[in-house]
Formats: structure tokens, C-alpha cells, sequence
């Protein structure tokens, strides 16, 4: 049996934006369309739906972040300021060659740390969380050594 993760899902307020801040980290917008349609209503349950998706790949091809934006149902739930011990999806991680260098474009867009502190986990990781645009937790990891 082959398993082979394509993509993780985020649902955001503004599309144009968060394709910005990912382009920023490094991925490349794949392709930018309006899903709607009675298939994918009967896929997601939201029956009449209309969304904008962006999907964007990292430059190994390898992962993928499928980007939303329903225009229509409405939004009816927000957890983007879920702390890092809440149920459920919470963040995605990238592993980046310079954690610092990517702070430092990330914060330009607009991301916050989430600690005080990048922290070194042994002599394997320099690692943190920020919070970029609308509260998207995303998780960067600098291989060491």
C-alpha cells in the first residue's frame, strides 16, 4: 500500500496575503482557482459552496499547503489564537536553512514569535514558532551540525 501526504489544508480570511507570507518562507504558488460546485459540496458536507484556493509547494516538490478562502458558506469558526496545547490541526513546520534569516523576512510580513527565544533542542534543531498572518501558527526548524 502506498500512502503519500499531498497537502494540509488552511482556511484564511486573506488569500492574497497568505500567499505572500508563504512565498516569503520560500514556497511557490502552484496554481491559484474558485472550487464551487455540487461535487464539492458533497465532498466537504457544505452542500452550495464557493471558495478560492491557492495551492503552494515547497521547492523539494515534496510538500504542499492547499490555501482557502469561502466565499460562500461564511467562516463559522475561528481558532487561530488556539494556544500550542489545544485539540486538534494546529501548525505546520518547515525545516529552513537559516532560522534567522527567515525570522527576519517573516517578522517584515508581519509574523511575531511566539516564545521569547529561539531554542536549540541538543545538538539536532534551532527551533520556534511564530504567528503569521491571521494567526497562522507555523513552526521552523534549522538543522544543525
Amino acid at each position: 500500500m502506498t500512502v503519500r501526504m499531498d497537502n494540509v489544508g488552511i482556511v484564511v480570511a486573506d488569500l492574497t496575503g497568505t500567499i505572500e507570507f508563504f512565498t516569503e518562507l520560500g514556497l511557490e504558488l502552484e496554481g491559484r482557482a474558485v472550487v464551487a460546485g455540487e461535487w464539492a459540496g458533497r465532498v466537504t458536507g457544505l452542500r452550495d459552496q464557493r471558495v478560492e484556493i491557492a495551492t503552494m509547494r515547497t521547492p523539494d516538490g515534496h510538500g504542499r499547503l492547499e490555501l482557502s478562502q469561502f466565499l460562500t458558506p461564511a467562516v463559522i469558526a475561528d481558532h487561530r489564537d488556539a494556544p500550542v496545547n489545544a485539540l486538534g490541526y494546529l501548525r505546520v513546520m518547515f525545516e529552513v536553512d537559516d532560522i534567522d534569516e527567515t525570522l527576519g523576512r517573516l517578522r517584515a510580513r508581519g509574523a511575531e514569535l511566539v516564545g521569547r527565544e529561539v531554542v536549540r533542542y541538543e545538538d539536532a534543531y534551532r527551533l520556534c514558532y511564530v504567528r503569521g498572518p491571521e494567526g497562522i501558527l507555523v513552526g521552523l526548524a534549522e538543522a544543525l551540525g
